[in-house]
């Protein structure tokens, strides 16, 4: 069976299943519709919650990074895992214990104000819009290659199928739908991993075939690597590149932003007692262990395959006549693509960039990149992976970061249905995350804003039908943001962190654990935060506000103390702190009642209070 057909069912196949889920599991009531009831087995929880947390980041975008940033990249391993135990021990429990629906109902409550819970409404949608971006890239790109279909093309198939399984089945179809997803993402990530582990190293263990001797004798597989990049003028593979302080800033970034993403959050509501909570945290972080301990493999062995594959076992380039199929398809999506500069005919992929911006695929008669038919990119600052002024261009191809997990089992000449089972795999993750997202902007909106706020004397099936509305709406936000994405997906999806990070993660933490803390520092904190992280994020990375060409956007010179903006979301968060607790200090102190409701929501398992509500 061809790949094409194996792909359409494959992929067909788990959508069938994923809306049958949505129709089995419809949420008939508010409760159902926002936090399932909160009838959902800690197992069962974890598993959804893995999903909900491995996101297009996680499968598709992580690995890329790796393969191409190598050990820079580790930041991001360190920073999700790190942070999710930090979300564990620190929140998780403790919202639950507290019982509310939301995360903006949380801190509305907590702080006694409804300005502070429309705040946090702004910071959540603010957080959550950036975070699916980076969703709806991957969605796109996993299309694009697969259903061979233009990238805008494949965002709005998959904004098709979210609506449908999400408005309509809300957090209870959402929850049962994402374990169905996990399965199917994490069997995607392994299985290619085990096989190209095993050919390349002999070992079918990725984790151990990462530090394993090449089959081929040829030395150990990392050595290996670092000796290959650094032939084609990159630096070792295995050694640090970027500054400490941006490193440190990052992982701290990625940590805290994890603790306060609020789809993560939501899910501990979903579960029937204090003591599930802690059990699902805990099972969760099995699960996701079993993708974050392959990553790494997955991302070196796909640069070293694909540096063989394009350069030859001679490192002099490949005809471009000679490569294998699988690089023509990827050139069709728009995401791989190469430009013959000296004219010899063969695909050389070295340090630096060939070409500004995505480009765009114009063929000669015989299937060439016609000459011209790129635009060639020239920068006065080679550190950002361009090259000088008149200097010749080494680089003659374009990668999109994000093709490479997809591009893997093709790159290592997998059979097709592995191919296939990829594909879903990445659509999988990236569904899970983006209705998981855009559940919790329809609940900040419905519940907080319209329940809560404008209209708390509506019906229940007034707010469900308002929740699903919102949830539509976001789904259309999303998708045309998903279509002009600012960066790779991990990348967008670190600036969403750093949104969270910055604004909701100190007003929760706060708001547990500072029994002092007031509404009116809590709000002044939240606004420092968000805003501060906003403002470097227009600035230092070009968006909307500011030209392309502006030369503040993206240069790393220009950074404040070398800080990119992907890092700074640790010192967003450390502006919210200090802000928040310099204005408690000075205005009135929490009423009695809020004193002692912090108190009770500590209080541990079997001191009285803490019963399991």
């Amino acid at each position: 069976m061809d790949l094409q057909t194996l792909t359409y069912l494959f992929v067909g196949g788990t959508f069938a299943l994923y809306i049958g889920i949505a129709i089995w599991a419809r949420a008939s009531t508010t409760g159902e519709f926002y936090v399932a009831g909160k009838g959902v087995h800690p197992i069962a929880n974890g598993m959804a919650t893995a999903a909900d947390w491995m996101s297009a980041a996680s499968f598709i975008s992580m690995a890329g990074l790796i393969a191409f940033k190598g050990y820079d990249a580790s930041v991001y391993l360190m920073g999700w895992t790190g942070g999710y135990v930090l979300l564990a021990m620190l929140l998780a429990p403790y919202l639950r214990k507290f019982g509310k629906f939301t995360v903006p109902e949380f801190i509305g409550e907590r702080y006694y104000s409804q300005t502070a819970r429309v705040v946090a409404v702004i910071c959540l949608i603010v957080a959550s819009i950036t975070y699916v971006i980076g969703q709806m890239k991957g969605v796109g790109v996993a299309f694009g290659r697969f259903l061979e279909v233009d990238f805008e093309v494949g965002v709005l198939v998959g904004m098709s199928i979210v609506f449908i399984y999400a408005v309509l089945g809300g957090m209870k179809g959402i929850t049962y739908t994402q374990i169905a997803q996990y399965c199917v993402l994490i069997f995607a990530y392994t299985i290619p991993a085990i096989f190209i582990s095993l050919t390349l190293t002999g070992n079918p263990v990725p984790q151990l075939g990462l530090g394993s001797e090449l089959a081929d004798g040829s030395g150990y597989m990392l050595a290996k690597l670092d000796t290959v990049m650094m032939e084609l003028g990159f630096k070792a593979y295995t050694v640090q590149k970027g500054t400490s302080l941006n490193m440190v800033l990052l992982t701290l970034s990625l940590m805290i932003g994890t603790a306060g993403l609020p789809h993560v959050i939501i899910r501990f509501f979903t579960v029937p007692k204090v003591r599930d909570a802690r059990a699902s945290a805990g099972w969760a972080l099995v699960f996701i262990a079993i993708l974050y301990t392959t990553a790494p493999a997955v991302g070196s062995m796909a640069r070293l395959n694909m540096i063989n594959t394009v350069n030859g076992v001679d490192s002099q380039g490949t005809a471009y006549t000679d490569l294998p199929s699988w690089f023509k398809r990827w050139e069709n999506t728009g995401l791989l693509a190469w430009y013959d500069h000296n004219g010899d005919g063969k695909v050389q992929h070295a340090a630096g960039s060939a070409f500004k911006g995505k480009p765009k695929f114009v063929a000669n008669e015989d299937g060439s990149a016609k000459r011209g038919g790129y635009e060639e990119r020239v920068v006065s600052n080679p550190s950002d992976g361009g090259r000088k002024e008149g200097a010749p261009f080494a680089n003659e191809i374009y990668v999109d970061r994000d093709i490479m997990v997809l591009a893997n089992p093709e790159i290592a000449d997998l059979p097709f249905w592995v191919i296939a089972l990829v594909a879903a795999g990445g659509l999988a993750a990236a569904l899970s995350t983006a209705a998981g997202l855009l559940l919790a902007i329809s609940s900040a909106i419905s519940h907080d804003l319209l329940k809560g706020i404008l209209r708390p004397d509506i019906s229940e099936k007034q707010e469900l039908l308002a929740g699903r509305i919102a949830m539509a709406g976001a789904i259309i936000v999303a998708g045309y943001l998903g279509m002009n994405p600012p960066g790779f997906a991990a990348q967008v999806v670190a600036l969403a962190f750093g949104l969270a990070a910055s604004s909701i993660f100190p007003a929760l933490m706060m708001g547990i654990f500072y029994k002092k803390m007031n509404n009116t520092g809590a709000v002044a904190g939240m606004l420092a935060g968000l805003g501060s992280t906003l403002i470097y994020i227009f600035i230092y990375k070009g968006w909307f506000f500011i030209p392309e060409t502006n030369n503040l956007a993206n240069t790393a010179d220009n950074w404040v103390m070398g800080i990119q903006p992907e890092s700074f979301g640790a010192v967003g968060a450390l502006i919210n702190f200090v802000v928040a607790i310099i204005v408690s200090k000075v205005t009135a102190a929490p009423p009695e009642h809020i004193q002692h409701l912090v108190e009770d929501i500590r209080v541990p398992k079997g001191a009285g209070a803490a019963s399991g509500h």
